[in-house]
């Protein structure tokens, strides 16, 4: 809010990207797109609607060229560590290295569409391009458990999932989103927008993108210069 004012006020000639997310739908029935309502299940999906309406609201009222990015589950290898893609790909880097035994998840039976974010950065770009603002969904439309992502991974080192798979009601959701699976015709049709890397292939990149990381923070310790007299590893050694 206070950044679309600070724009209106100013009278700033751009154009305005807000981050609205697929957390909005919450409850409603897959497949969403842009005409599906909203049904937040969280605090977050319930402030990116606020967020996803006073944008429109702007841009209808005061002619600014402000877009919704509605991004379906976007990852990659910087995704971050708590997040349960990334939680996932480095827990399988960590146990095929033997660092650890075990990784703690919750519900295994919701349904997610993950993309791999560098594209989704090229639909937002996209989006910024249009010759008139509008909102987009940006989504693979495809239909992926936490379980189909954590045995993919999970295969792809060349482990069995449910010797190191554990579950934590920790990790439960007060009010769960059973599904979330995007329609981005729109974006295809207007923007030219598609995806090529679907869920299977981006947990694959995850988990080589971890394994690699695991070898250089390996490396990046042993080649750690003395710090107050003490001696480096590879001295040690």
């Amino acid at each position: 809010m206070r950044l679309l004012e600070a724009v209106r006020m100013a009278g700033i000639d751009c154009r305005y990207y807000q981050a609205s997310s697929s957390e909005m739908f919450g409850a409603t029935p897959p497949p969403q797109n842009e005409e599906t309502p909203f049904y937040p299940r969280s605090p977050y999906g319930a402030a990116k609607v606020y967020a996803y309406w006073v944008t429109k609201n702007y841009r209808e009222g005061y002619g600014m060229f402000a877009v919704n990015g509605i991004l379906f589950n976007h990852e990659s290898p910087r995704r971050g560590e708590t997040f349960v893609t990334r939680k996932i790909s480095r827990a399988v880097a960590r146990i095929r290295a033997g660092l650890d035994e075990h990784v703690y998840l919750g519900n295994l039976d919701a349904v997610r569409d993950w993309g791999y974010a560098p594209e989704y950065v090229e639909g937002m770009w996209r989006m910024l391009q249009a010759d008139e603002p509008d909102d987009f969904v940006l989504a693979t439309g495809g239909n992926f458990t936490v379980k189909d992502f954590v045995v993919t991974a999970f295969e792809h080192a060349g482990l069995d999932w449910e010797k190191h798979v554990k579950f934590d009601e920790r990790y439960l959701r007060p009010t769960e989103v059973d599904a979330l699976i995007g329609d981005a015709s729109k974006a295809e049709r207007v923007l030219g927008w598609k995806p090529e890397v679907q869920t299977d292939e981006l947990a694959r990149i995850m988990v080589d993108a971890d394994i690699e990381a695991l070898k250089h923070e390996g490396k990046h310790w042993i080649d750690q210069p003395r710090l107050q007299g003490w001696p480096t590893v590879s001295e040690l050694t």
